[in-house]
């Protein structure tokens, strides 16, 4: 008898602990305050360098600028049930968690719309699509000295450098999991001193407190690949740019609001003026399985974060996205969100070229080519929160290599806006007439229309570089062309005419070559390098 009243008793109590489960949802709000007045002052919710980004491009300013009713987030911090975790100015929505029915007594309020919780069977209209997919950084790390060179030369990055083209008057937002001694490491003292680092936010802890050496860092990992500076043995892929940082990612756990932080950094970045974004997150599975993404949702339009990534594209920003590093995955190898998004989606390649088995592959689940280019992924070199040189792997960094060559790409093409600058990385990349799922449009050449020869020579490239054996080349004309290649003194090594688009090196001593290529009305010059 005793036995039995205490089964009753465990029961009783389950069945309580299961009803106050916390739940995530995202709340919408029907309406806003003060919009025409805030419309007709614009200073007055977004910065002046914001609102000359905007008239560049020609993009307008509208309701979704302005932000979200204060009055209502107060009035639900009145009821004291539930908790506010983040908002959503452009969705005009916040992030609560609480228990399923202090969630759902919201709707009776007269200014919310509707509520969408994460967990999929709390939602009539979600689908019932049992299949997962997962990971979160997926980084694999190993300690050892080296350089940049390797990751920067195979897009030509640094001719862009030599160029005077290093991200000078370009900002760039980096969201992530933390910064922790950015404020104090030498390898970022060129950007400090250069006033480059323009502050940033923790959008989980609600402080400016983004340095704090307790949290991951991920992000001063990912941070230096795009400014990272040790003279004679380090250089990012932007080293010039001007950087916010903001922490939107927590990396013990993995909850939905993580979501809500990342569309509210790229809102702020849009308040701000903010050029470029970079994201070297991913998300598809979480600690919770209720709140697991489907591959049906990969499209773009219905995850919140592939939402808030979509607009932060529509008001102008380029929004670069790690792909994901499930693509040796048998369950789920998709890209995860926002890399479904309206976005610029990196996917990972060896210093070779060569594709890597982690990098997520496509198509989108509404049949979109997935990744849109490649950067080096696989034993880069990066450094750590100890200003040391490591060597570490994932699409979480050959997102911010891409992200910081577009910065500088775009100093030189400042006429271009976001679209315009996404297709041409597309443009000059080696599988552009024909891409896949697994590399996209391929392996971007910054050589191409980085000085004025290169500028009117129209669709040309070549690739790889550095090479081991057989150069490929993309030319405007169809029929013969002449190639003649010289070695560094000038020396004449190589003449060939040939209606081929390749050219076979195998036998080249590893150094650097300058290559020729001429046809009717055509000519342009490249540097090679054999290795």
């Amino acid at each position: 008898m005793k036995i039995r009243s205490l089964h009753i008793l465990f029961c009783f109590l389950f069945t309580l602990v299961s009803a106050a489960q916390e739940e995530h949802a995202w709340v919408y709000f029907s309406d806003k305050a003060n919009v025409e007045e805030a419309l007709a002052e614009p200073t007055s919710i977004l910065t002046q360098r914001a609102l000359d980004r905007k008239q560049r491009y020609n993009i307008a300013v509208d309701a979704r600028d302005v932000p979200v009713n204060e009055d209502y987030i107060a009035t639900i911090k009145s009821q004291n049930t539930v908790t506010i975790r983040a908002k959503s100015k452009w969705l005009n929505c916040i992030h609560v968690i609480g228990s399923r029915s202090q969630i759902e007594d919201l709707i009776d309020l007269d200014f919310v719309s509707r509520i969408d919780f994460a967990a999929h069977e709390l939602n009539s209209l979600k689908s019932t699509e049992t299949q997962r997919v997962y990971s979160k950084f997926g980084i694999v790390q190993d300690f050892d000295y080296g350089f940049a060179l390797e990751q920067l030369e195979l897009s030509n990055i640094d001719l862009l450098h030599q160029n005077n083209l290093t991200g000078e008057d370009l900002v760039i937002a980096v969201l992530d999991a933390g910064f922790p001694n950015v404020e104090t490491m030498f390898s970022f003292e060129r950007m400090r001193n250069a006033g480059k680092l323009l502050g940033g936010y923790d959008f989980h802890n609600r402080s400016d407190d983004i340095y704090n050496p307790e949290l991951n860092d991920h992000g001063t990992l990912v941070l230096s690949t795009i400014s990272g500076y040790v003279d004679g043995n380090y250089a990012g892929s932007a080293p010039d740019a001007s950087f916010y940082l903001f922490r939107t990612e927590v990396a013990a756990t993995e909850t939905p609001v993580e979501e809500s932080y990342w569309v509210e950094a790229a809102e702020r970045a849009d308040s701000l003026g903010v050029d470029i974004i970079n994201s070297s997150l991913s998300y598809y599975n979480f600690d919770d399985p209720r709140y697991d993404h489907l591959p049906s949702e990969m499209d773009g339009s219905t995850t919140f974060v592939s939402r808030g990534a979509a607009l932060a594209t529509e008001k102008g920003m380029l929004v670069v996205v790690s792909a994901g590093n499930n693509g040796d995955n048998v369950n789920y190898s998709g890209v995860g969100a926002p890399a479904d998004a309206n976005v610029l989606t990196i996917g990972a390649v060896t210093v070779n070229g060569q594709y890597v088995d982690f990098s997520a592959k496509g198509p989108t689940a509404d049949g979109r080519i997935k990744p849109d280019v490649m950067a080096p992924g696989r034993s880069i070199v990066a450094i750590d929160e100890s200003d040391q040189l490591v060597r570490i792997s994932g699409t979480s960094f050959s997102a911010p290599i891409m992200a910081g060559a577009i910065a500088s790409y775009w100093q030189g093409k400042r006429d271009l806006d976001n679209l315009e600058i996404k297709n041409k990385i597309r443009e000059i990349s080696s599988f552009f007439n024909n891409p896949n799922n697994r590399f996209g449009y391929g392996i971007p050449d910054f050589s191409i229309e980085n000085s004025e020869q290169s500028n009117t020579t129209g669709d040309f490239s070549f690739y790889p570089n550095p090479v081991d054996d057989i150069l490929n080349f993309r030319l405007p004309f169809q029929g013969e062309v002449r190639v003649y290649i010289f070695d560094q003194i000038g020396r004449l090594i190589l003449q060939k005419s040939t209606t081929e688009r390749k050219i076979d090196i195998s036998g080249f001593s590893r150094g650097f070559y300058i290559a020729k290529f001429e046809g009717e009305n055509f000519e342009s010059n490249a540097i090679i390098i054999k290795k």
